[in-house]
């Protein structure tokens, strides 16, 4: 997949259709099979906030125009299918009801963070994925890193860690994240599991996924977080987690 994400990301035709040139001449492709909208290009709540502030004065492209614009560039062969990133239940809805009414393209999927320390999704996008049948591909599934234990006993991170490069991942630093995170890697150490296979799994079961956004710097991680796929939560783990979530709610959101 593709997503327009650098530069001015207002989402009309001029901006779209250089994004998809510009990608289709790195990519060396002919065609995109699923292109996203990276970040709305309105005010919304990023970065752990939570909060909604209204501008009365900014200015974003009405989904419409967007789809229009996405239209011509399916038609054109260039893009396949189209979806969205780091969305709101609002938006979703937004670029879903336009694209019904007006016979537009259709968004298939939402890419959000997704995790045990941050399941803000299910609050109001997990409902519409299911119901509108535009799934999750779910990223940052183990928290940068969090959830695979190896920041456990407050070890430090290693040098060029992203947890160390960019101030808007701070949350994944704090108290309760840390404390939450350690208490997900314990569960799974007392159910012999390996705590990033826990963690993937546990985001492989939810009904509203479509896809698992697993990152890996070896081959020995890339092995771990593809073994997860082949591990089952038993439903005590289950409720184990469960329970840390009901006690420390989304502490990374």
């Amino acid at each position: 997949f593709s997503r327009i994400r650098e530069g001015d990301t207002h989402f009309t035709v001029e901006h779209l259709v250089a994004a998809v040139e510009g990608r289709l001449r790195r990519l060396q492709t002919d065609r995109i099979d699923l292109y996203q909208l990276h970040w709305p290009d309105r005010n919304v709540p990023m970065f752990g906030g939570t909060a909604y502030v209204h501008d009365p004065d900014e200015v974003a492209t009405p989904p419409e125009e967007t789809l229009r614009a996405l239209e011509d560039l399916v038609q054109s062969g260039k893009v396949l299918h189209v979806g969205l990133s780091n969305e709101t239940p609002w938006g979703t809805m937004r670029f879903l009801l336009a694209s019904e009414h007006l016979g537009l393209p259709r968004v298939q999927t939402v890419q959000n963070a997704y995790s045990l320390l941050n399941r803000t999704f299910e609050d109001g996008l997990a409902e519409i994925a299911l119901r509108e049948d535009c799934g999750l591909l779910a990223y940052s599934p183990l928290a940068m890193g969090l959830l695979s234990g190896k920041y456990e006993g407050g070890r430090t991170y290693p040098e060029g860690a992203r947890l160390t490069l960019f101030r808007r991942f701070g949350r994944y630093s704090g108290a309760r994240g840390l404390a939450a995170s350690e208490r997900y890697v314990q569960i799974a150490r007392d159910a012999g599991l390996d705590p990033a296979q826990m963690a993937l799994a546990w985001v492989n079961q939810r009904p509203f996924l479509t896809s698992n956004l697993i990152g890996a710097t070896t081959l020995d991680q890339l092995r771990t977080d593809l073994g997860s796929a082949q591990v089952t939560l038993s439903d005590d783990v289950l409720a184990a987690l469960e329970a840390v979530h009901a006690e420390v709610p989304n502490p990374c959101p």
